[in-house]
């Protein structure tokens, strides 16, 4: 198949409409010398005469104007269909997002804002596993996590903090916490935690799955889970016990499960938008400045997500601004 001469066709298309070298010149970006080498040329590739120019006026030839015709539907689908590959290929790129165990309204809501405000831009979510939070993002797999914090490697970087979390407790109906609507971290040394079966950290691992209470009372761990609701169900046999956050609760209601409030621990639970050191891409910036946003209180049951971002001093790790 000979090369489509585009620019040549383009270049008559326009020439139809205004019949005027030097207003076709102008819409071209061109000098009307160069109208006359592109007519010229596709004249030639044709073989006949396409345009009847003179020096008071320009017309197309009866041969050029059936041409025209037939050819300008045809070059408007091309032009589609090359707009609409050059669409899809903005979208075949997405924006990656890791989140840990459930992504709650707060998450989801910051989300549909940036899809709404950013049309182009698609993002592709999939679950990070409960104890490799920041795995996938070191190694490239996604472009940010919300993750549970803390965070203290030097590649990553802190974009956004959710709002705080109460911790919690989760045993079965038969756990002898069952019917104890809260208790102090030293009371975990009564208990057989769930732990979790993963490479995080160790310093996140004492912090969400401890070794020990605040005082250092050892806490027992037999078990490890590798899912949140992995985790969920152990404790539903009534024998284990896990460490959450409200919003699991709150959207993890069982028949089977009972939640306890935890005090006594330094911080509550925190999660961010993490991503790497390097400087992040403007849809994640974006992204950030979406979620500092106020939005409207959810209903009941529901956290509503806060405007202010704390201060990253106050977490042990790096915020980016």
């Amino acid at each position: 198949m000979p090369d489509l001469p585009v620019r040549e066709l383009e270049c008559l298309l326009i020439l139809a409409e205004e019949l005027h070298f030097g207003r076709t010149a102008q819409r071209l970006r061109v000098s009307q010398s160069r109208v006359s080498q592109l007519v010229a040329a596709l004249e030639r590739k044709i073989g006949t005469q396409l345009v009847d120019r003179t020096s008071r006026r320009v017309a197309l030839t009866d041969a050029g104007a059936e041409f025209v015709d037939r050819m300008g539907p045809a070059y408007t689908r091309l032009a589609e269909v090359v707009d609409t590959a050059r669409q899809h290929a903005v979208r075949a790129d997405p924006i990656r997002i890791g989140f840990q165990g459930i992504a709650y309204e707060t998450i989801t809501a910051g989300l549909t804002r940036f899809g709404r405000e950013n049309p182009d831009v698609a993002l592709s979510l999939r679950e990070l596993p409960l104890g490799d939070p920041f795995g996938a993002l070191q190694r490239g797999h996604i472009d940010a996590a919300v993750a549970l914090l803390p965070v203290r490697e030097p590649e990553l970087s802190v974009g956004y903090i959710f709002p705080p979390a109460p911790r919690m407790l989760a045993v079965g109906n038969g756990h002898p916490l069952a019917g104890v609507e809260r208790i102090d971290a030293e009371a975990l040394a009564a208990v057989d935690l769930v732990a979790v079966d993963g490479p995080a950290p160790e310093y996140w691992q004492d912090v969400h799955f401890p070794r020990f209470t605040p005082l250092g009372k050892p806490i027992t761990g037999t078990v490890d889970a590798a899912t949140l609701q992995e985790g969920l169900t152990l404790a539903a046999t009534g024998r284990y016990a896990m460490l959450v956050c409200s919003p699991v609760a709150e959207r993890n209601p069982r028949s089977d499960l009972r939640y306890v409030h935890v005090t006594g621990f330094d911080e509550e639970s925190r999660l961010a938008l993490i991503w790497r050191t390097t400087p992040p891409c403007a849809h994640l910036t974006k992204l950030a400045a979406l979620l500092r946003k106020p939005m409207r209180t959810p209903g009941p049951g529901q956290l509503a997500t806060a405007g202010a971002v704390p201060s990253a001093s106050d977490n042990g790790h790096r915020q980016d601004p």
